[in-house]
């Protein structure tokens, strides 16, 4: 006679939780162990009553992660992983029929950080309540009333003399390209970085994207290349390789990698600045900052204590960088594309033919969001010039 193996809760480390299996189905018990013993003792007392009870929200959540890791791309999925962790973190006992707008609200108040990171947490959360709505989990979101903190416009236009110092300051030859890539094209990050061999079209200079891989799947997606791009592609080429735009190991650019990339760089123009300006971190700051590190480190799995010195250095670093940072603006992929369409509008070209080449599905694209055409008031002065000369009496 065999007997039956007793349920035990266990931590999985990628989701940070702890998790129970109880006759067939798993029960996601939240990130701190004793709330999770507790919530598993009561299970096991009513297995009886589990199913009829209203579902853990933090148990909703799991289940929509599985089904996000299945259905869509692994980036998605850590996307929504890494925000609804700390939201199943903050209510690891919450219910989903006590869910209410205010314990969002209170949530991301508790951040220091941008309304638009305050957004991207709010999104998540929103995002796993419509799908618990539409799969028949609940009735009805509890945060359909919700109003998500206004999004941070990334409006910054780069000059071309800021352009000429960005590429200079750019170490690596793939970063390199994939940032003149997106100059010359104005193609969406993402795009640039799914680009294949198969999707090149040489002889009509395009790369052209099957409706089943365009955003929107409603027609295909084609990035028309001028002679840089043209260039920059068949140089890309010659490497070989299933990705276009990889990165130095051969592997694609993820969206994390390319946005270190450019931390990277913003840490490089800041050090060019101030050392330019003489700037250094002082030594009591330092030595205060010291005293806030671990002072242990890992190696190889075992725990070393670091010397003063070395508290001492990892400390100047991390201020030197932050003092660095203070001192160049960062850009980003979206303001590089945001840039290409404020080009193409002073120079002349019409908004329907740029959000063409956007790829926008709404012509109208253009003149709601990228209003960049505020920041050349020169091309607008002549304009209003050209408007009124053409509208004066003979």
């Amino acid at each position: 006679f065999k007997m039956s193996r007793t349920s035990k809760p266990w931590y999985r480390k990628d989701r940070k939780a702890w998790f129970v299996t109880i006759e067939g189905e798993r029960h996601n018990l939240g990130a701190d162990r004793k709330l999770a013993l507790q919530q598993f003792h009561e299970l096991m007392r009513r297995p009886e009553k589990t199913a009829a009870q209203p579902d853990l929200l933090v148990a909703l959540i799991d289940r929509f992660l599985d089904w996000v890791e299945k259905h869509r791309s692994h980036e998605t999925y850590i996307w929504y992983q890494s925000r609804l962790q700390l939201f199943a973190k903050r209510y690891p006992a919450l219910r989903a029929d006590c869910l209410k707008p205010f314990h969002i609200q209170e949530w991301i108040d508790s951040f220091k950080v941008s309304s638009g990171t305050k957004r991207n947490y709010a999104r998540a959360v929103t995002r796993c309540m419509n799908w618990c709505e539409e799969q028949g989990m609940i009735e009805r979101s509890p945060l359909v009333h919700f109003k998500k903190p206004r999004g941070g416009k990334r409006d910054k236009i780069i000059s071309a003399d800021e352009y000429a110092r960005l590429l200079q300051h750019i170490r690596n030859d793939n970063f390199r390209d994939l940032v003149m890539f997106i100059w010359e094209t104005g193609a969406r990050a993402a795009e640039c970085l799914a680009i294949e061999p198969r999707h090149v079209d040489r002889t009509n200079s395009r790369i052209v994207f099957p409706v089943s891989e365009e955003k929107m799947e409603r027609a295909p997606r084609i990035i028309y290349l001028n002679a840089a791009a043209r260039s920059i592609v068949d140089r890309r080429m010659t490497v070989g390789g299933r990705i276009v735009f990889a990165n130095t190991a051969g592997a694609p650019w993820t969206t994390e990698s390319v946005n270190c990339a450019f931390i990277s760089l913003q840490i490089r123009l800041g050090m060019t600045s101030i050392k330019e300006k003489g700037l250094t971190v002082p030594d009591d700051e330092v030595r205060e900052f010291a005293a806030t590190l671990q002072p242990q480190r890992n190696v190889r799995g075992k725990t070393v204590a670091k010397t003063k010195r070395e508290l001492l250095n990892e400390a100047r670093r991390k201020l030197t960088y932050k003092l660095a940072c203070r001192h160049a603006s960062k850009v980003c992929r979206t303001n590089v594309r945001h840039t290409w369409c404020h080009n193409a509008l002073t120079s002349g070209l019409d908004a329907l033919t740029v959000s063409m080449l956007m790829g926008h599905a709404d012509p109208s694209m253009v003149a709601r969001v990228y209003s960049h055409l505020n920041h050349a008031p020169d091309y607008l002065l002549n304009a209003v010039e050209q408007a009124g000369g053409k509208a004066s009496p003979m």
